[in-house]
């Protein structure tokens, strides 16, 4: 266990930087074990900061030698930087450090991939490359000289000149540190072009490693199609003459927005129809657009401080939705979007692992890249543009845009844009940003003399550190259907402000059914009495796609928790219900494919927690199979016919339409094998020509207990595709039956396939497990074991990847004494492991102790 504590570092002690920075040139000699990089740096004085003293961070760095104006210097060294007196006034700082890209296994910085260099510096990666002032409100101009025998030398900006082993990047545009981005290697490119509104010509390459040329056509579509919507939504024109994105088998994340040279994941950039998944596609698309979009909304306007990341990513989330939706269906948008938020960020607010969509500190900002910051974040601006309205929202962003082009800005300046351009007042609207916590809205209604009334009451429970809670502003979206199917009253979103509050609708013939939070209008949870008959009633006339949706999920949970808690049997008119509505050919089949799922094993040990009793992993994992068995039985026909339907002669095209009918076709089979067997599924793996397919019959194979042939022909044929590899190795871990789950994940992690070193490849074993519930659940343990001896294994190299893994503990309290107290001990004996990094530390210690 580390002895000194690690430092937190609050919100509250902020101070803004004793030197800025006007211009910063770099030249790095490529070497794999001592890459030589020299720095020259021109420092001010900030006149905002009364301090004069002059720290440059920097981690793992040899420093060879150091001047200030052309004079040797020698700077006190500790282990986090350095300190060194300079001159009250501007002056130029140069240094040449050497550092081994090859041996840095964290990811962060300079490192090496296969051969190839690459970088990733945010957060603060930047300061194991060179010394510097390492935060995101110092911005200044970089010009990069990069000197190697390798072919494509590439960093940000564009290129301006260049010659045999070398070549030189300007940016013109002023960047934090963790923007700056550095590629060489042997790499090709699959290339474009876009022209701006402007007239400004762009050149767009997608590198890739010879080979892989021919799966980078989607991914350049996405960026085009980026690029235009954004110019046409939100008047924000791409400002350099050149975009590269670069696919990296070797990275932490999913993708990283460095100005003019976005790097990538290889599994969000690589595509074709035999490797890559519809899921796959959508993924791409919209990580793409998501690091395109960071251009304006993260680039040309950047935070103050590590604190207000969710307004970066939170606002570009949001625009990467919008984006999506309009691609594809909002609808089927909205609800997978509130299923991810539900799945992961209710979690996070559930457990000892809340904070604030802001949060007011931290030990290491890469614990805090969290679903409530970029999800939740992303709902608060969605419930932003809901109470300003488009033309507000519209007139906000403008102004946004046109005050801080060129700014590190706060969520104090981002409210206050709204304010000036709307002229609402935003002050209680921010406890959006300071409270943590999922509310809960509890509505009862009544109905008298033609007057409806909805009563709402919202709480918070506490979270760590916040024990009272003040009320939000909540807009709900409500609808008013009667009970002859018909809309009485449209959509209209009331604004919640008080603790309790009432609204009432007049002149109503009859008591209406209330359609409530229609569009998931707010990131809360309704308590409401409602029945069976209610909900049915919904799921069949509902004009709202999204509540139309959770009318048969929360039929579904109901059916589930019955089943569990009461041994009753699956109920006819749920059943005939989802009968219909398979067979609704007016509705979207991605639509249907959604309504059709039922709600995952996680989810419903959530919602058995919620309702005060303790989940047993074992029998919920049973009770979906067995209702998955008995829907597919009564519903053979329609299904059958369902999966003739969907299927298509035509060429594969990862189209929105094609896509939802391979998704409905594929759900169709999953119910049929549960209650007819592995025949369907086995046939259409064998005759499958794109990976949906084939992975989807996969699944459903190896749900069902069969799939050993299938699994050997699968890995077979892709073994040397490193993200099909990925697959094959997560749909046999995640689908796994309980019993078995730990023992196969154990099996791959020690064969050749398995590779520590690799976020992929360590996230489709070890967090494949984490994600079978029943699995990881294990009574006895050997699953918290498991992984938590693969955290252990990872932490030393790569703290950053490990520490995000450690998450599936956080739910501890939720089971039974005998699980509480293995997995306890698993987090305790992580936590007192002589010389755990600070990233483990503080995830470790804050799912403990809270």
């Amino acid at each position: 266990m580390q002895t000194d504590a690690p430092k937190t570092i609050k919100l509250s002690e902020y101070f803004p930087p004793a030197w800025l920075i006007d211009d910063v040139h770099l030249t790095l000699q490529l070497h794999p074990t001592a890459t030589k990089v020299t720095s020259r740096i021109s420092f001010r004085p900030n006149p905002e900061s009364s301090d004069r003293s002059f720290t440059l961070d920097g981690e793992k760095l040899d420093l060879v030698r150091a001047m200030i104006d052309g004079r040797p210097v020698a700077p006190k060294m500790t282990p986090t930087g350095l300190t060194v007196p300079v001159p009250d006034r501007p002056f130029v700082w140069e240094a040449d450090v050497e550092i081994s890209p090859e041996t840095n296994t964290s990811l962060e910085g300079l490192y090496m991939s296969k051969g190839m260099y690459c970088t990733q510096c945010e957060a603060e990666g930047f300061r194991k490359i060179t010394f510097y002032p390492d935060r995101p409100d110092v911005m200044a101009r970089f010009t990069v000289r990069i000197e190697s025998d390798l072919p494509i030398l590439m960093s940000n900006g564009n290129r301006v000149a260049s010659g045999e082993g070398w070549a030189e990047w300007h940016d013109p545009w002023p960047k934090p540190s963790y923007l700056f981005a550095l590629v060489a290697g042997d790499l090709v490119a699959h290339s474009g072009h876009h022209t701006t509104g402007e007239g400004r010509e762009v050149d767009l390459n997608i590198w890739v490693r010879p080979g892989d040329e021919d799966k980078c056509a989607y991914a350049l579509d996405a960026l085009k199609r980026s690029m235009e919507w954004d110019e046409r939504v939100y008047g924000r024109a791409y400002d350099l003459d050149v975009f590269n994105l670069v696919a990296v088998d070797d990275f932490n994340a999913g993708a990283m927005e460095n100005k003019g040279l976005n790097i990538f994941n290889s599994k969000y950039v690589l595509a074709s129809p035999e490797t890559a998944t519809d899921r796959d596609y959508e993924s791409i698309e919209g990580i793409v657009a998501h690091e395109y979009f960071h251009n304006w909304t993260g680039n040309r306007i950047t935070c103050r401080d590590w604190f207000q990341l969710c307004l970066k990513e939170g606002l570009t989330v949001f625009r990467d939705q919008q984006f999506s939706g309009d691609m594809r269906s909002h609808a089927v948008k909205r609800i997978d979007d509130v299923l991810t938020l539900r799945a992961t960020q209710f979690r996070e607010d559930n457990g000892p692992l809340a904070h604030n969509v802001r949060p007011e500190e931290y030990i290491e900002i890469n614990n805090f890249y969290t679903s409530t910051v970029y999800e939740k974040g992303a709902e608060v601006i969605g419930m932003l543009k809901r109470l300003v309205g488009d033309a507000g929202y519209d007139n906000a962003l403008a102004l946004y845009f046109d005050r801080h082009d060129g700014d590190a800005a706060t969520i104090e300046d981002w409210l206050t844009v709204f304010r000036d351009a709307t002229g609402r007042d935003l002050g209680q609207f921010k406890r959006w940003y300071t409270q943590a916590g999922t509310p809960h809205l509890k509505v009862r209604d009544d109905f008298k003399d033609g007057t409806y009334s909805l009563h709402f009451e919202q709480r918070i429970a506490p979270t760590p550190g916040q024990k009272k809670k003040e009320p939000m502003v909540i807009p709900i979206a409500v609808g008013l259907i009667n009970p002859n199917g018909d809309e009485v009253v449209p959509t209209t979103v009331l604004e919640m402000t008080e603790a309790t509050q009432t609204f009432a609708f007049e002149g109503l013939a009859t008591r209406p059914i209330p359609s409530i939070l229609r569009s998931f209008s707010a990131p809360v949870i309704i308590e409401r009495e409602s029945d069976t008959a209610e909900r049915l009633f919904l799921l069949a006339h509902d004009t709202d796609p999204f509540n139309k949706w959770e009318a048969g999920r929360q039929v579904a949970k109901a059916q589930i928790v019955a089943m569990l808690t009461e041994g009753a049997a699956p109920d006819p008119a749920f059943i005939e219900a989802l009968g219909a509505m398979l067979n609704d050919s007016t509705l979207d089949p991605a639509f249907r494919a959604f309504a059709l799922s039922l709600p995952s094993e996680d989810d419903t040990a959530q919602s058995l927690y919620n309702a005060g009793l303790t989940p047993d992993p074992i029998g919920i994992h049973a009770t979906h199979l067995a209702l998955k068995s008995e829907i597919g039985r009564r519903l053979d026909g329609s299904l059958t016919r369902l999966y003739a339907e969907m299927a298509t002669q035509q060429p594969y095209s990862p189209d929105a339409q094609s896509a939802g009918r391979r998704s409905l076709r594929l759900t169709a089979l999953s119910y049929l094998t549960q209650a007819l067997g592995a025949e369907m599924a086995r046939v259409l793996f064998a005759s499958a020509d794109n990976m949906t397919e084939s992975l989807g019959a996969l699944t459903c194979l190896i749900d069902v207990g069969e799939g050993e042939p299938e699994l050997a022909t699968f890995y077979d044929r892709w073994k040397n595709d490193p993200n099909v590899v990925d697959k094959w190795c997560g749909v046999q871990i995640s689908r796994a039956a309980p019993e078995t789950a730990v023992a196969r994940a154990r099996q791959i992690s020690e064969s050749a396939v398995f590779d520590l070193k690799v976020p992929n490849r360590f996230r489709s074993v070890v967090g494949s497990l984490s994600a079978n519930t029943a699995g990881f659940h294990d009574p006895i343990g050997a699953g918290y074991a498991f992984v938590a001896d693969w955290l252990l294994r990872l932490d030393p190299l790569n703290p950053q990847t490990a520490a995000r893994m450690v998450t599936p503990f956080e739910t501890w309290r939720r089971y039974d004494a005998d699980r509480q107290d293995l997995m306890r001990s698993q987090l305790e004996r992580i936590r007192s492991t002589p010389g755990l990094s600070r990233d483990m530390t503080e995830m470790v210690s804050r799912i403990l102790d809270a």
